[in-house]
């Protein structure tokens, strides 16, 4: 080649894409004519390099016995185990762009674990720090290139973005890489529509699901638009496009009306509710706060509950029996997560709805989560939005056998404030004295059953359960 003979980056991309055992260049004419770089793939282990490059000032410096080379790479090549892929997981790269590498971690982290939840392997995370998003691509050119390879060395077969992207850019996206290509909306839908039990929670993911779908098909120009037969409408009719968009939008309004009728038997029994005087508590928090178990634990029920992201999805609700002949209705609501699809919030409403009756929110965060402040304020951003701010809120720190005791003690400084571990009935008791004064302050405090006044230690048998 003319010039410098110093090989490019697109030399190396062929090199690792395309499996090849080496590429060379000769320099032609210059001061260094005959000096030559070359490249070959790099078998050995794998957190190294996918290739080794050298150098040599002239072609008749070069010691280099080619064929032995080859053989060397073939016989690595053929030592190296298959890559197995686990039974039924799918195998997926993650990719990421922040701003703040402190905050990337807990972005990074949560999108691996959605990941988890929706039974797919990562098998490796690519994060970029920039200011901006690449508007096609969404991270550079020379990244998406490693990403490339890197898919094609780990034989990955769909890469997972955290972000939302627009449907230009998964198609870009998708267009140079020759990979399916997720978004984190598509992921958290995908573990909405595995998670859903009911029928008005699958109506609600299959409404949010059509939503998010419909402005990603790809787009025709409106000028060949058909209406199917009539006058104006004869010669080819609807392309099968316009026909799978226009039979998208008549099932979302279909669903939107049958969302709706949920809605008023909803708001139906909220009044019921209501004109009995039983006090409603509704448990939110950040999803994997523990909210279930904690339900469980209170009202002695069995509702579905594991360390996953989204495990429950429809609401559930239980009596809350208190001392003295009082008892209140105590509601576990679908977790909260950051950056929540509006798409999936207006799908969710008539869920959400049920928040709107509660005279008490018990707003459960993990204490153990080095993000627990961040986790907090997204709900309660969540909140100002579905305008529920209004509603008292007892904050109640789970997990509390995780962290250090002195912890727990700067935490319970607050009068709202109650740290307790669901998992081990640890400060439940003392969590329902608070919820019970808060609902009847008018009451001579609340005991429960076996403690007088003269008891100091609220917790005095924290495993003793409290009965629903």
């Amino acid at each position: 080649m003319l010039g410098d003979a110093k090989l490019e980056s697109e030399d190396i991309v062929d090199l690792e894409k395309l499996r090849l055992d080496l590429v060379c260049t000769v320099q032609v004419g210059g001061s260094q004519s005959g000096a030559l770089h070359y490249a070959h793939l790099n078998l050995g282990e794998a957190e190294q390099k996918g290739y080794i490059e050298e150098q040599a000032r002239s072609i008749h410096d070069l010691d280099l016995d080619f064929a032995a080379l080859i053989a060397a790479l073939e016989k690595e090549a053929g030592r190296q185990k298959v890559i197995q892929k686990a039974e039924g997981q799918l195998r997926a790269l993650v990719v990421g762009v922040y701003r703040d590498r402190r905050l990337s971690q807990w972005r990074l982290a949560e999108i691996v674990e959605l990941a988890n939840t929706a039974g797919v392997h990562v098998l490796d995370t690519i994060i970029q720090m920039k200011r901006k998003v690449d508007p096609r691509f969404v991270v550079g050119k020379g990244k998406l290139e490693e990403v490339e390879l890197r898919c094609l060395n780990e034989e990955v077969e769909f890469i997972i973005f955290d972000h939302d992207l627009m449907p230009a850019q998964a198609r870009a996206i998708a267009a140079a890489t020759d990979l399916k290509v997720i978004d984190r909306t598509q992921l958290i839908l995908d573990i909405f529509a595995q998670r859903a039990q009911s029928a008005d929670g699958k109506l609600q993911v299959e409404l949010a699901q059509l939503k998010y779908n419909l402005p990603r098909l790809t787009d025709l120009d409106a000028g060949l638009s058909r209406l199917t037969g009539g006058i104006g409408g004869r010669g080819p009719g609807e392309t099968k496009l316009e026909i799978n968009r226009r039979r998208a939008r008549d099932r979302i309004s279909r669903l939107e009306k049958e969302i709706d009728k949920l809605s008023k038997g909803r708001g139906m029994r909220r009044s019921r509710r209501q004109e009995s005087e039983i006090p409603i508590i509704s448990i939110i928090g950040y999803t994997n706060a523990g909210k279930s178990t904690l339900l469980n634990m209170l009202t002695q029920s069995k509702v579905f509950a594991e360390d996953k992201l989204f495990a429950t999805l429809d609401p559930t609700s239980r009596r809350l029996r208190f001392p003295l002949e009082r008892e209140a209705i105590i509601t576990d609501t679908v977790g909260f997560i950051r950056d929540l699809p509006p798409d999936l919030l207006r799908a969710f409403r008539a869920t959400l709805e049920e928040l709107e009756g509660a005279d008490l929110l018990l707003h459960v965060l993990d204490i153990s989560d080095p993000m627990v402040k961040q986790k907090q304020e997204t709900v309660d951003a969540l909140l100002e939005e579905l305008q529920l701010s209004r509603i008292p809120q007892l904050i109640v720190y789970n997990k509390s056998d995780l962290v250090d005791p002195d912890l727990i003690k700067l935490t319970r400084q607050s009068t709202d404030t109650f740290c307790v571990s669901a998992l081990q009935k640890t400060g439940l008791r003392e969590l329902v004295k608070g919820v019970g004064h808060y609902l009847w302050p008018e009451e001579e405090p609340i005991y429960l059953p076996g403690e007088t006044a003269a008891d100091e230690d609220l917790a005095a048998d924290p495993s003793e359960p409290i009965s629903a």
